[in-house]
């Protein structure tokens, strides 16, 4: 059945809004010297954009695997594997980009924009069925989980990256692969805990994240220091 035009502004809304409240809180981390709106525009819309490859790779995923933590690191290394080219090519190629802090902020804008999207497909059947109640509470907990949880992951990408914005190209790729690596770790790790027991793990996974958002924030503030 297709959402009614109700449906689908109570989604985006649930979905999108909480996405850009995470963008504005993040981008006041790089409040010194801004990146340009119409850019971080650009990379949250093609973060958005992103989740379209991503269902049917992951689909395949499925085909092949069946189920099991393959299946659950495969999701999780096409998600990141999938936001890291496209903060590559929508941002990390532009000129804009000529100071560590940038990579971080690029990377958690289109981790914003692909969390928004799925926020917004996820909220979309209990909507659609009449379950409001259950809607508003799958929206929260995508808010308080899953979205920290790109946020994170793609923060550790970008700190990666940023960390090592003057160093010479073999340690860049070194550090990118090792961030990679960790991405997909800690989504596998945060997949595995929610899929096991969802309702009794959750304050243990949030907690998590929360020490992942902290531990961000003091990055920002090392990395924001670094000189060539």
């Amino acid at each position: 059945m297709m959402p009614s035009t109700d449906t689908l502004f109570y989604a985006l809304l649930g979905g999108i809004l909480p996405a850009v409240l995470w963008l504005w809180f993040w981008l006041k981390e790089d409040s010194a010297r801004p990146e340009p709106r119409g850019l971080i525009l650009f990379s949250f819309i093609a973060g958005m954009a992103s989740v379209l490859p991503v269902f049917p790779l992951e689909q395949f995923a499925y085909a092949k695997l069946g189920g099991g933590i393959l299946l659950l690191l495969s999701w999780a290394f096409i998600e990141e594997i999938v936001k890291y080219g496209v903060t590559v090519f929508a941002d990390l190629k532009t000129r804009f980009f000529d100071e560590p802090v940038d990579a971080p902020i690029y990377f958690i804008t289109v981790a914003l924009g692909f969390s928004a999207l799925e926020n917004v497909l996820f909220m979309l059947s209990p909507l659609n069925n009449g379950e409001f109640i259950d809607g508003l509470i799958t929206g929260n907990m995508r808010f308080l989980g899953a979205t920290l949880l790109h946020v994170v992951a793609s923060g550790i990408i970008g700190m990666a990256i940023g960390f090592t914005f003057y160093k010479r190209r073999a340690v860049q790729v070194i550090a990118t692969i090792i961030g990679i690596a960790f991405a997909v770790a800690v989504h596998t790790a945060f997949n595995f805990f929610i899929l096991q027991n969802g309702e009794k793990n959750m304050l243990t996974v949030l907690l998590v994240l929360w020490i992942g958002v902290i531990l961000l924030l003091y990055g920002f503030e090392k990395v924001k220091r670094i000189k060539k």
